[in-house]
């Protein structure tokens, strides 16, 4: 008899593990709180403007070709991914501008003309964060690793001190660079995973290699069509999925999890439980009169949730010809940018601002002559009992002053579409921890960037997938997480199975 294994959440997380297990003959069923799947991997329509409402870049490929290739099916039969050049155009308050691109000629020539020394350097650190990568592909993306034993059982004591183990990302990157505004540059790539540059631990650096190594991709038609690809699989899988289905406990007994029961009183029974719910959630929500040691209290604690975001999503009746489809505009102090948002823990007074515009490269995603603006500021996690109902147009209008400023001429005068989401909605729509956009902060001191366990230490068979739990946020990290969660699953079965042999 198949096993039973239910999946709370439809995201990318879920989807993923559910084909694993699918393929490997589980009974899955998935329930969705949500009118479709995806989770964050979601999409906006308003006006003839189509805007992703997640992830907006698609890093490591390889990921997804790998899901699907254990599926017996080919990526490219699904989706059309490109691959963006220049990767992002970032812009300083000074006007300096720097293309980030993988033409590494390219991108010496605009670092010499900010410091010849710097641009010397560039091979030099790539090849650090190359070997910070090569470490990450043998180890955190190969296996669910739940901390530095885990570690150790894979690499050699060698390896795991070539990792600078005792520096920041921050202080790798000052190791390479001197000059401010390319320490920035560089620094920032680590909100991939939405920590600071200042607390996250130096392997990952590997980002740099990320972007410049494998480069950076977009899916046609955006990305929320990653999501609608793995839910056409799901259902050639035959795999039960149920929208509309918010959970409302795990019922459990001792140590097990034995059903899942829906807000309208029915029940699902599991012989396995996988949570898509972020893992901190989970246990506040849905196991919430399920006893939970001081011991495990602490372990939670640990893992604070990363940076949330407002999202301005912009109908702008003008095209901006100087603009690339990924743009970055940054703070002119990074540094009291990070001590605000991560250590003050309120909104920075001078953010830095991403604008993606998918027309750049899909004009379908807007009518002619237009463009949709993706507008993302990180913003710190929610307190408990906070609301941004009041401060969001106060934060808008900062926003909107310092893109202008910065070069984005007439940008209000011309928004004839908007829609915006707030922490809050990360948090009521998708159960974030805090309205979380990447899970759980990478920090060296806290957790040594480690993630929540993909299994649970309170339920035997309750295990965790999505951006909270090993490897983390962002398209490819999600998915694997699905991945290598299965893999957990079906380590502990055989070895269930040859115990009662």
């Amino acid at each position: 008899m198949k096993k039973k294994v239910i999946i709370i959440g439809g995201g990318l997380g879920g989807m993923s593990a559910a084909i694993r297990l699918a393929v490997d003959n589980y009974e899955v069923t998935i329930l969705e709180k949500g009118k479709r799947l995806g989770g964050k991997l979601n999409s906006h329509c308003g006006q003839g403007y189509t805007f992703d409402t997640g992830p907006s870049i698609l890093t490591m490929p390889w990921v997804l070709e790998h899901l699907f290739l254990n599926a017996n099916r080919k990526l490219s039969d699904y989706i059309t991914i490109k691959r963006i050049e220049p990767q992002k155009k970032t812009f300083f308050e000074d006007g300096t501008s720097i293309n980030l691109t993988s033409d590494l000629p390219e991108m010496i020539n605009q670092l010499q003309s900010l410091c010849k020394e710097d641009a010397s350097e560039l091979f030099n650190y790539l090849h650090y964060c190359n070997k910070m990568y090569d470490y990450h592909l043998k180890s955190t993306y190969k296996k669910s690793i739940e901390g530095i034993q885990d570690l150790r059982s894979i690499l050699s004591v060698k390896d795991m001190l070539s990792m600078d183990p005792m520096k920041t990302m921050n202080q790798s990157t000052k190791k390479f660079f001197k000059n401010k505004k390319i320490q920035q540059l560089f620094n920032y790539l680590i909100m991939q995973s939405g920590s600071s540059p200042y607390q996250a631990p130096a392997s990952l650096s590997q980002f740099a290699h990320i972007h410049l190594g494998l480069g950076i991709y977009y899916v046609e038609g955006g990305m929320f069509k990653i999501a609608e690809a793995l839910s056409k699989i799901l259902h050639e899988l035959q795999v039960n999925i149920h929208l509309n289905s918010k959970v409302k406990r795990i019922v459990s007994h001792n140590s097990h999890a034995q059903a899942i029961e829906l807000e309208n009183g029915r029940l699902f029974e599991a012989d396995i439980v996988v949570s898509n719910l972020e893992a901190v959630p989970t246990y506040n929500t849905l196991l919430n009169n399920h006893p939970i040691t001081p011991e495990e209290n602490n372990e939670q604690e640990k893992f604070s949730p990363t940076v949330s975001g407002l999202l301005l999503l912009l109908g702008v009746n003008k095209s901006y010809s100087h603009l690339a489809h990924h743009n970055f505009f940054f703070s002119e102090s990074q540094k009291k940018e990070f001590q605000q948002i991560f250590t003050e823990g309120i909104p920075a007074t001078d953010p830095t601002i991403y604008v993606g515009i998918s027309a750049k490269t899909d004009p379908n995603q807007a009518p002619i002559g237009k463009e949709n603006l993706y507008v993302l500021t990180h913003v710190p996690s929610l307190k408990k009992g906070e609301t941004w109902a009041e401060k969001k147009d106060e934060y808008r209008h900062i926003i909107l002053n310092k893109l202008e400023r910065m070069g984005i001429e007439g940008l209000k005068e011309n928004i004839e579409y908007e829609y915006t989401l707030t922490p809050n909605d990360y948090q009521q729509d998708y159960g974030a921890n805090g309205g979380s956009l990447y899970g759980v902060v990478s920090d060296r001191k806290k957790n040594g960037g480690f993630k929540i366990p993909s299994r649970s230490k309170l339920l035997k068979n309750l295990y965790f997938v999505g951006r909270s739990t090993h490897p983390g946020g962002g398209i490819p990290m999600v998915t694997l997480s699905g991945q290598l969660t299965a893999d957990l699953i079906l380590k502990q079965d055989i070895k269930y199975n040859k115990e009662i042999g």
